[in-house]
C-alpha cells in the first residue's frame, strides 16, 4: 500500500503533467503571463522548448562556434528569466526575443573586443545618417547578393547593423515593430536599414 508521501508525490506529478500538457496549447503571450503571475518554471519551460533552437542559431550567425552558441544561448535564457516582466506585449513576444538576443550577442561581440556598448536600440537611436547618390546605388546591389556570400559580408559589418538586417530580412519584422522596439520614427529606422545594407555591399565586393 503507498503511504501518503508516495500518493502526493504521484498526484502532483499528474497535476504537472496536466499543466504541462495544457501550458503547450498557450500562446507565447498568454505564457509570459502566466510567468508573470506564478513563476512557474514549468510555463517558462515551454518557452524554452519553443525558442532554444531559434535562439542558439542567431548566437551561432554572432559567433560561429557550437560550444560557444550554446553557452551564449544558455545565458540568453538566463537572463530572459529575470527580464521577461520587461516584456509589456507592444511587439509580438517572439520579436521581443529575438531582439533581446541580438542585444545580447551585440554586447557579447563587443564586450569581447573591448567595446563599451549599451543596447542595439540606443545605438541606432543615436546615430545620423546621410545617404549620397553613390551609397543608394550601393543600396540597390544589396538585393542581388547571393545568400552564401551575404553570410560572409555581415560578418564583416557592425554587429548593431548585422543584428537590424537580420531583424528585418531573416526574422521579417515588420517596420512598425522595429520602430516601436527602438523608439525612432519610419523614415530614421528606414535611414539605418538602407546604411546597414550599403556597408553589406561594401563588405560583399570586399570578397567578390
Amino acid at each position: 500500500m503507498n503511504s501518503v508521501k508516495d500518493i502526493v508525490s504521484i498526484l502532483e506529478e499528474k497535476k504537472s503533467s496536466i499543466l504541462l500538457k495544457d501550458a503547450k496549447d498557450l500562446t507565447d503571450e498568454k505564457l509570459v503571463e502566466q510567468i508573470k503571475g506564478s513563476q512557474n518554471q514549468l510555463y517558462f519551460g515551454v518557452i524554452y522548448e519553443r525558442y532554444h533552437k531559434k535562439v542558439y542559431q542567431k548566437c551561432f550567425s554572432f559567433v560561429k562556434s557550437e560550444d560557444e552558441a550554446e553557452d551564449l544561448t544558455q545565458e540568453v535564457f538566463i537572463k530572459l528569466y529575470h527580464k521577461i516582466n520587461g516584456f509589456e506585449g507592444r511587439a509580438k513576444f517572439s520579436t521581443w526575443l529575438f531582439v533581446f538576443t541580438y542585444n545580447f550577442c551585440v554586447n557579447y561581440i563587443s564586450r569581447d573586443k573591448e567595446k563599451k556598448v549599451s543596447s542595439i536600440a540606443d545605438r541606432i537611436k543615436n546615430k545620423e545618417y546621410k545617404i549620397s547618390s553613390e551609397e543608394s546605388e550601393l543600396d540597390e546591389d544589396f538585393f542581388e547578393i547571393k545568400l552564401s556570400k551575404l553570410e560572409k559580408a555581415l560578418e564583416m559589418i557592425n554587429p548593431e547593423e548585422k543584428a537590424i538586417l537580420m531583424l528585418k530580412y531573416h526574422d521579417n519584422v515588420s517596420i512598425k515593430e522595429l520602430q516601436t522596439l527602438f523608439g525612432i520614427n519610419e523614415s530614421a529606422l528606414k535611414m539605418r536599414l538602407k546604411r546597414a545594407r550599403i556597408r553589406a555591399v561594401e563588405a560583399h565586393n570586399k570578397i567578390a
